[in-house]
């Protein structure tokens, strides 16, 4: 296992020019949450003179990603590769290939907000990475959080003093030669606007492997073709 045993690595395309905090809250992968909700922000932002098209773009950080990534992560051969809307299948993805540590490339630390009793409630993208800890089904947790973040290594306390989990500030960070046995790719659409969507299949494709898709909703965004009545719908719904 070349030292650090079988690890899944995943990342979420969410660096964007324009971080808005306003968007931090947790949310369910729906189509009322990755897509009926940007119709809802763009209008909001458009009340305000924000073009939100233009406020919100592609961190240029992304252009060397996968350079860097190869720099650390050594794939096995014929690599699994999974592209999805949610977090929460990393949990899988670790038990199938019977991951000893996950390395989490993220804005979030997915380990469970409130508490370790966070890891008791139903399997969800806010908590997979604790569930897989608390369950003994990983060894360790790293986190490699995006220069957005604002989270903190304290804000989990409990499960720094139960489990092994390492933070980082920069991919940079980490030692080279990683064996990797699983990529997993997350959109995120409740933070990632759809307008981005083909720059996301993009980053996907500029890795230059094979992937599998799974409930990856597909999303469609016209705003200037949109009516009135669903405008209107968009703007009023919470």
């Amino acid at each position: 296992m070349k030292g650090y045993g079988s690890q899944s690595t995943k990342y979420r395309l969410g660096l964007l020019y324009s971080f808005k905090k306003e968007w931090l809250n947790s949310y369910t992968e729906t189509p009322r949450n990755i897509e009926w909700i940007w119709y809802k922000r763009y209008l909001e932002s458009s009340l305000r003179g924000v073009d939100l098209e233009k406020s919100v773009g592609i961190s240029l950080r992304l252009n060397n990603f996968w350079d860097k990534i190869r720099e650390h992560f050594s794939f096995e051969k014929d690599i699994e590769v999974y592209v999805s809307e949610s977090h929460m299948l990393s949990y899988h993805i670790a038990i199938k290939n019977e991951c000893e540590e996950v390395y989490s490339l993220d804005t979030h630390a997915d380990l469970g907000y409130g508490g370790i009793s966070s890891v008791s409630f139903k399997l969800n993208c806010a908590n997979w990475m604790g569930k897989l800890l608390n369950e003994g089904r990983i060894k360790r947790a790293h986190i490699v959080y995006s220069h957005h973040t604002t989270e903190k290594p304290e804000d989990f306390k409990d499960f720094n003093k139960l489990f092994k989990v390492r933070y980082y500030n920069d991919i940079d960070a980490l030692p080279n030669g990683i064996y990797t046995a699983a990529i997993h790719i997350c959109r995120s659409g409740a933070w990632t606007p759809p307008w981005l969507d083909d720059e996301f299949f993009k980053f996907v494709n500029n890795l230059n492997l094979p992937y599998k898709v799974v409930k990856l909703y597909r999303r469609k965004w016209d705003i200037r073709k949109t009516q009135l009545s669903d405008l209107l719908y968009y703007l009023n719904f919470s």
